[in-house]
């Protein structure tokens, strides 16, 4: 027998250009399909409430300013809108739910979703942990982490994130790829080396570039320089190339340019961008931290390198850009292997499977609400 179909509210405080928006927009979305009523709460305006509007999924404008007046709001909206599951996605949210259960005023289950390596100190980390009806870890490391901080291990569920073929697929409009060759620039035949991330460990890949003998291209895509970023670009040897693109909501025409993808980053829980490059074909290189060792298994698909070693970024790119087969190895290995395992069909069916484990977990507690 078919299970009932849900009311699911999808709640993040932040919502603007990350890998989590687009995690959460593409989850939302396939819930949908499966059948279920997804509400978006979120800050209106931002580039999830657009992206939820236009495909037509609910949109729930909240503020997050204030726990209590946040927390009243929630417990409005989740009574009259006959929430079924609250999944929370951000500090701020699972800070005002976990308030409104201690006060009674939420019987409906709640899960916590941790979408990076958790920065939360040992003692907020349990008191939600053991408060939430289940918490989701979207990499084995992060699950490693929350454990390493005490989080109830019962409670506890691996979910990796996964990744929407069909939006990969879809060939970028002849308008986004000459955006995008329009802000590389002339790149006199340099491969380009791709970095689409928020500001991580950007600096770190720059510091290597003088011992790269290999002319590069390097798009930071994301952000603009700050003073560090800057100063590195400008003391580069004049080989190479580095160009910063500003957050932009089409960045897989970067992709199709692309020789290499790069991720400098130590706080991955598993990253949009990599499955996004990987699901491509592209080869990726990564920082051997985070949720990254989860996805990218070193020499087959993808490279590994050391957090915080310049010289070994530069190994790393003398490497794949100067191995045609190898590099190519790296993307077919990768593509399969995201495909395989990481498609979104996938992590929506075994989301909705912690869903109903929480519902069951509050019907055994007696928080079952009539219907």
């Amino acid at each position: 027998m078919t299970p009932p179909s849900l009311t699911l509210l999808q709640l993040t405080h932040q919502g603007e250009g990350a890998g989590s928006t687009q995690s959460i927009f593409s989850l939302s979305l396939h819930l949908a399909r499966r059948g279920h009523r997804v509400l978006v709460g979120c800050r209106p305006g931002t580039l999830l409430a657009r992206r939820a509007a236009q495909s037509h999924l609910e949109v729930v404008p909240l503020q997050f300013h204030r726990l209590r007046p946040l927390a009243g709001a929630l417990a409005d909206v989740i009574a009259r809108e006959r929430v079924d599951v609250v999944n929370s996605h951000d500090t701020r949210d699972r800070r005002a739910l976990t308030w409104l259960r201690w006060r009674g005023r939420l019987p409906e289950p709640f899960v916590v979703s941790r979408r990076t390596m958790p920065l939360t100190l040992p003692p907020e980390l349990v008191a939600i942990g053991l408060t939430a009806d289940r918490t989701i870890a979207v990499s084995a490391a992060v699950a490693r982490a929350l454990r390493r901080r005490f989080h109830p291990a019962g409670r506890l569920r691996v979910v990796p994130n996964g990744i929407d073929l069909e939006r990969v697929d879809a060939a970028p409009s002849e308008l986004d790829l000459a955006a995008a060759r329009a802000a590389l620039g002339q790149l006199d035949g340099r491969p380009l080396v791709a970095v689409v991330a928020r500001r991580k460990d950007q600096h770190v890949l720059l510091r290597g570039l003088p011992a790269l003998r290999r002319p590069v291209a390097v798009a930071l895509v994301g952000i603009e320089p700050d003073r560090e970023l800057a100063a590195l670009r400008d003391a580069l040897p004049g080989r190479h190339h580095v160009t910063f693109v500003p957050f932009t909501e089409h960045p897989l025409a970067f992709y199709r340019l692309a020789a290499v993808a790069a991720l400098p980053s130590r706080i991955e829980g598993l990253s949009q961008a990599l499955l996004e490059a990987m699901a491509l074909g592209v080869p990726v290189i990564a920082s051997e931290a985070g949720g990254n060792p989860d996805l990218v298994t070193s020499g087959e698909t993808g490279l590994l390198v050391p957090p915080l070693d310049p010289l070994a970024w530069a190994r790393a790119l003398d490497r794949v850009l100067g191995d045609a087969a190898f590099r190519a190895r790296l993307g077919r290995a990768g593509r399969e292997l995201v495909r395989r395992d990481f498609t979104l069909e996938r992590t929506a069916e075994r989301t909705e499977a912690v869903y109903r484990e929480a519902l069951e977990r509050r019907r055994l507690l007696g928080g079952e609400r009539s219907r």
